[in-house]
C-alpha cells in the first residue's frame, strides 16, 4: 500500500481497488446495496438489472433498505455511464454470477464505468455458500467503516437448530421453491443451484427436487406438474419479473397449491446479511410448524 493509498479491497475477480480515502459515496446493485445497508453502510444510490422496473426499485430485493431515502438510477440496459456517474460515486459495488461478469449492466457500460470509478464485484453465484457470500460482503462493509453485524451468532444458531428439529420429524413437510411464469408455466427451483435453498437442505429441511431435464437453475413445467408435487410449504418468487401471485387467482392449479400449502414470499436474490438470513430462516420455520399442525 502506497503512502497515498488509504483504502483497498480485492474483489472476487482478484482485482484490487484502491483509493486515497475511504469511499463514502457508494453506488450499488440493489442486492449489494441492501446488504451493505444492514451492515450500517448507506449507499448513495442503487441500480437494478434488466429484470427490474427502470423507474422503481423492486421491493422484494431492497430488504430493510428504505428506497425513499436512497436514490434509484434505473435498471439494466436503460443505464449508461453518464447516468451511473450522476450520483458522483467514489465506489461501485456490483455482483456477479460467475466469470467476473458484472450483473445488471451491459458489458461495455461496466467496462467504461471502471475507467472513471473503482468497481468491486462480489460473486453471489451457486459456486459459493451463503455464508461465504455473506462474509465477503461483511469484509467489504468493514473496510468501508462498518462495525460488526448486529445479529448475535446465538440468534442464528437458535433458528438453525429449530429447523434441524423440524426437518428431522418423520412427517416433515416438503418445501417447494418456485417462480410463477404466467398462467401456463412455472419455474421450479433446482435447490442445489441456490445458496439459500442449500442452507435449508443442509439443515435437514425437505426441499422438493424437480425432475431432471433442461434448465440449469430452474425446471420449467406446467402448473399441473407443480400441483402434483403436493408441497406443504411453497417459497414463491415475488420479484417484479415473476408473475404476481394475485394474477394467479383464477388458475385452478395454483389455487389448489395455495389452498393446501403455506405460501412464503421468496426473493431468489437474497440480502446477504445475518439479519436478513435470520429473518428468512425464521419465516420458513414458522411455515413448517404451521404446515405440520
Amino acid at each position: 500500500m502506497s503512502e497515498r493509498t488509504v483504502w483497498q479491497f480485492s474483489d472476487d475477480r482478484g482485482q484490487l481497488s484502491t483509493a486515497g480515502r475511504r469511499p463514502a459515496r457508494v453506488l450499488a446493485y440493489v442486492q449489494a446495496g441492501a446488504t451493505l445497508w444492514d451492515h450500517g453502510i448507506r449507499p448513495s444510490a442503487i441500480f437494478g438489472s434488466d429484470h427490474d422496473d427502470p423507474a422503481v426499485p423492486d421491493a422484494a430485493k431492497t430488504g430493510s433498505l428504505p428506497p425513499a431515502e436512497v436514490g434509484y438510477l434505473g435498471a439494466g440496459s436503460t443505464l449508461d455511464v453518464e447516468t451511473l456517474l450522476s450520483c458522483e460515486p467514489d465506489l461501485v459495488v456490483a455482483v456477479s454470477y460467475g466469470g467476473g461478469h458484472v450483473y445488471g449492466l451491459a458489458a461495455e457500460t461496466a467496462k467504461h464505468l471502471e475507467e472513471h470509478v473503482p468497481v468491486v464485484v462480489i460473486d453471489v453465484g451457486q459456486a459459493r455458500t451463503l455464508a461465504e457470500i455473506g462474509e465477503r460482503f461483511a469484509l467489504l462493509a468493514r473496510s468501508l467503516g462498518a462495525e460488526e453485524a448486529g445479529v448475535a451468532a446465538g440468534d442464528l444458531d437458535a433458528v438453525r437448530q429449530r429447523l434441524r428439529t423440524l426437518g428431522a420429524a418423520a412427517d416433515a413437510p416438503g418445501v417447494l421453491a418456485l417462480s410463477p411464469a404466467g398462467q401456463e408455466q412455472v419455474h421450479l427451483a433446482r435447490p442445489r443451484m441456490w445458496p439459500e435453498l442449500r442452507v435449508l437442505a443442509e439443515l435437514g429441511v425437505g426441499i422438493v427436487e424437480p425432475a431432471e431435464g433442461p434448465g440449469l437453475n430452474w425446471s420449467t413445467v406446467g402448473w399441473a406438474e407443480a400441483t402434483a408435487l403436493r408441497p406443504a410449504v411453497v417459497l414463491a418468487d415475488v420479484r417484479t419479473n415473476a408473475t404476481p401471485l394475485d394474477e394467479l387467482r383464477a388458475n385452478a392449479d395454483w389455487s389448489a397449491i395455495e389452498g393446501a400449502a403455506r405460501v412464503v414470499p421468496w426473493n431468489p436474490e437474497p440480502v446477504c446479511s445475518p439479519q436478513a438470513h435470520a429473518r428468512f430462516l425464521t419465516v420458513v420455520a414458522d411455515a413448517l410448524e404451521e404446515a405440520g399442525r
